[in-house]
């Protein structure tokens, strides 16, 4: 029976868990907050979500874009280059953008009598994003079960895998990587320089999934994953 709203960007690791749980999610719900590739993720979610028919409701959140300081709504040329575990990567947190979101999930899963709000943060987040920790997640999750009338559940298996991980279940549930985007600068291609590209490269390598991403820089794919 379906049961649960899953957080969707239509990046790599939500599109897995669409495709994973695809037979307990009910409803899907992609957020336009004014981030560099958010369109580009958006188009995504929608042909995932099409594809496995499952209904996807789009909202916006615009006043994160207008009020909130971050790299990742400054436009590309705002994001830098290097890994994750690069101190300047902090400047691409949304301040509490998963707490914000899972908020407003909670109050739509109880509104369409759901008991189930998914998120498909990892273990690679943990080091950058506080909203992606297991113990934001384990807070939040004992505030949604005592903010709704009906203990609404916050389920995200993911946190504690790599992103690797994430890819080789996602692959197994029948996931087409080429359906999901992830760079942070938002072109028509992905740069494959900058953190997100790098761990989207790195993931399908360990996965052993054939990388048919298409980069601007064509050297993208060996150097990150032969690092």
């Amino acid at each position: 029976m379906k049961h649960a709203l899953l957080i969707y960007s239509g990046g790599m690791d939500s599109t897995s868990m669409l495709h994973e749980y695809a037979d307990e999610i009910a409803l899907a719900v992609t957020f336009h907050y004014g981030s560099n590739h958010n369109e580009r993720e958006a188009e995504c979610a929608r042909k995932n979500c099409a594809k496995l028919k499952i209904e996807l409701i789009e909202i916006d959140l615009a006043f994160i874009g207008q009020y909130f300081k971050s790299s990742l709504l400054e436009g590309g040329d705002a994001i830098p280059e290097g890994n994750y575990d690069d101190q300047n990567m902090q400047s691409t947190v949304v301040p509490f953008r998963n707490g914000i979101m899972l908020s407003i999930a909670s109050g739509l899963a109880e509104s369409r009598g759901l008991d189930t709000v998914m998120m498909a943060n990892h273990g690679g987040d943990h080091a950058i994003y506080p909203d992606c920790r297991s113990e934001f997640v384990s807070a939040m999750s004992e505030a949604i079960a005592k903010g709704t009338y009906e203990g609404i559940g916050l389920y995200a298996p993911y946190t504690g895998l790599s992103k690797g991980d994430v890819a080789k279940r996602g692959a197994a549930a029948g996931v087409n990587f080429a359906d999901t985007y992830s760079c942070y600068k938002g072109g028509a291609k992905h740069c494959g320089k900058c953190a997100t590209c790098r761990e989207r490269i790195e993931a399908l390598a360990e996965a052993g999934i054939v990388d048919e991403t298409e980069y601007e820089d064509q050297n993208a794919d060996y150097t990150a994953a032969n690092k």
